[in-house]
């Protein structure tokens, strides 16, 4: 990023009219680029909000640099003042049930001909197709496109430990923002921008699928999967402490020996190169696991991370939230929260320039911005 204070999407308006994370992810990745995003809540608050349980950090995480306007989108005078207000902007985005806006006389075609340099993004569970009409969720396409049974063992369909697919879907419907802004600068026109769920879980499979065209076998699930490497598995060390190694070269498998001082195994001829290791795999773990018995993740960490043997620590993510990579080089920054309290969030996973986009706002409460937005379209329409 130039030296500049300005953020790339400054000067563009979006008007947000969605839940849950896909739609909330969209909308936050836009605002932390500058862009000036109003999300409509229904009276009350958005639901996700008093989420319990695993959904209980939704809304913190994915809803931050917004204003908040409360607006009742069910009722005439609600849909009327949303119009106006979508006639100020550069973008909508939504993430309803299909046909829902439609109804409501806030789709892509009514608004499109009021509004023709209007973008307007559509967060779904399918894209236009047989399963278009159904209801998704990301556990649902999980299983549905390949991910489930490629992360479980075998006959144990396993989700992901995280909604991968909603943030996934923000992301792109994001990326399809940026393009259609692009493209507008040439045309002058807007356009309808898709992002679904199925879809990005089946781009996820598809080095599996790409596996399965070239070689006519089907792929196994991942902790069944034969491994082009013979060192590439998690290790349980002393105290139970458990480490990923990944000694991916024959170099690296050297190193791994003279550093476990295990020289010996390097003289053995079913370990003379990764292709001979890898015959014998089952084998070989079994006796690495015998000798990493002996090591403390204390002290074979640095050890491995000098050498250049790759490696990695079982992180849970309470224990991220104290990640020193993380605090010092700024990917996480406090935010005030809507009720008044402070927490950490996580920022986007980029920079631009030397620039960490971060929070430039308090997390807005309830209907916050309702007058400030509202108030400035009755001043124009009078």
């Amino acid at each position: 990023m130039s030296s500049s204070s300005m953020l790339p999407l400054e000067g563009v308006r979006v008007a947000e009219f969605t839940h849950m994370v896909m739609g909330p992810t969209c909308g936050m990745i836009l605002a932390d680029l500058g862009a000036e995003v109003i999300k409509i809540e229904p009276p009350g608050g958005d639901k996700t909000r008093k989420l319990p349980g695993l959904g209980v950090g939704f809304f913190r995480s994915f809803n931050r640099n917004k204003k908040s306007v409360v607006l009742d989108i069910t009722t005439e005078e609600g849909r009327a003042t949303a119009v106006e207000l979508i006639g100020q902007c550069d973008v909508v985005l939504e993430n309803f049930r299909p046909g829902l806006m439609e109804k409501l006389g806030l789709g892509y075609a009514a608004l499109s001909a009021r509004y023709p340099k209007l973008i307007y993004v559509s967060h779904k569970g399918f894209l236009p197709g047989p399963y278009e009409k159904r209801l998704a969720l990301d556990e649902v396409v999980q299983m549905m496109g390949g991910l489930s049974y490629m992360t479980g063992p075998q006959g144990r369909p396993l989700r992901a430990g995280t909604s991968v697919n909603d943030i996934m879907g923000g992301m792109f419907g994001a990326i399809g923002v940026l393009a259609a802004l692009r493209e507008r600068d040439v045309t002058g026109h807007g356009q309808e921008v898709q992002s679904a769920l199925f879809e990005n879980c089946v781009f996820l499979m598809a080095q599996h699928m790409q596996q399965y065209l070239m070689t006519g076998e089907a792929p196994p699930p991942m902790p069944s999967r034969v491994s082009a490497w013979s060192v590439y598995d998690v290790f349980t060390l002393a105290g139970d402490e458990q480490l990923f190694i990944g000694a991916v070269s024959d170099k690296q498998f050297a190193t791994l020996c003279r550093l476990l001082e295990r020289e010996d195994l390097l003289a053995r001829p079913e370990y003379a190169d990764n292709a001979a290791r890898v015959a014998v795999r089952p084998q070989l773990l079994l006796e690495l696991g015998e000798i990493l018995r002996n090591f403390t993740v204390e002290s074979l960490a640095p050890r491995l991370e000098a050498c250049g043997v790759p490696y990695a620590p079982i992180s849970r993510p309470d224990q991220l939230v104290e990640d020193p990579h993380l605090k010092q080089s700024g990917g996480m920054a406090p935010m005030q929260t809507d009720d008044g309290g402070t927490t950490d969030v996580v920022l986007l996973p980029l920079m631009l320039g030397n620039r960490r986009p971060g929070v430039r706002m308090p997390l807005p409460k309830v209907g916050e911005h309702t007058e400030e937005i509202l108030g400035a379209i009755k001043a124009t329409a009078s």
